[in-house]
C-alpha cells in the first residue's frame, strides 16, 4: 500500500508505506497554524518526499511546521523528538486518516461539538448548483503526475 499527498500548487509531493496514528488537536497553537478550528494530523511510515521540499516554521521550542513556500498549504507538524506528522487533507486520501483521538481540549472552540448539527445544502439545490458550476479548479489533482 502507497500512501501519496502532497500541496495544493503540487510543487511538493510526498508517499508512504502505512498510515500510523491520526488525531486532531485543539490547542491554540494548531489553530492558528492551519488556519482552521483544529489540527488534523496522521503520522506516516517510510515517509519520502517526492517532489520539492517543503518550508519549516519553528512554531514552539519543540515543534516546527512544514508547508509548502510557493502555496502556503500547511503539510506537518514535525516534533524534535523525530516524530512527524502530515495534515490529514494534505493525503490524496484523506478518508484513510480517521482520527483516533483529540487533544488539546483546553482550547477547544465551544461550539466545535454542535457542527453535525447545522444544517446543510446538497450540491443539487440550485443556490449551491449554480455556485458549484461557476468554479473552475486550479489546484494540483489527487494524485501523483
Amino acid at each position: 500500500m502507497s500512501i501519496t499527498g502532497g500541496c495544493q500548487c503540487g510543487a511538493v509531493r510526498f508517499r508512504a508505506a502505512r498510515l500510523s496514528e491520526a488525531s486532531i488537536c485543539h490547542c491554540r497553537m494548531c489553530q492558528k497554524a492551519t488556519g482552521g478550528l483544529f489540527g488534523p494530523y496522521v503520522a506516516l511510515e517510510g515517509l519520502e518526499w517526492t517532489r520539492g521540499a517543503r518550508k519549516r516554521f519553528q512554531s514552539s521550542n519543540k515543534v516546527w511546521r512544514g508547508f509548502c513556500e510557493a502555496c502556503g498549504t500547511p503539510l506537518t507538524w514535525e516534533h524534535a523528538a523525530g516524530l512527524t506528522s502530515v495534515m490529514i487533507g494534505a493525503l490524496d486520501d484523506p478518508a484513510a486518516a480517521r482520527p483516533g483521538e483529540q487533544l488539546g481540549s483546553p482550547a477547544k472552540l465551544p461550539w466545535v461539538d454542535g457542527l453535525p448539527d447545522l444544517p446543510t445544502h446538497a450540491p443539487d439545490e440550485p443556490r449551491a448548483a449554480a455556485h458549484l458550476a461557476s468554479i473552475v479548479g486550479l489546484q494540483h489533482p489527487d494524485r501523483d503526475t
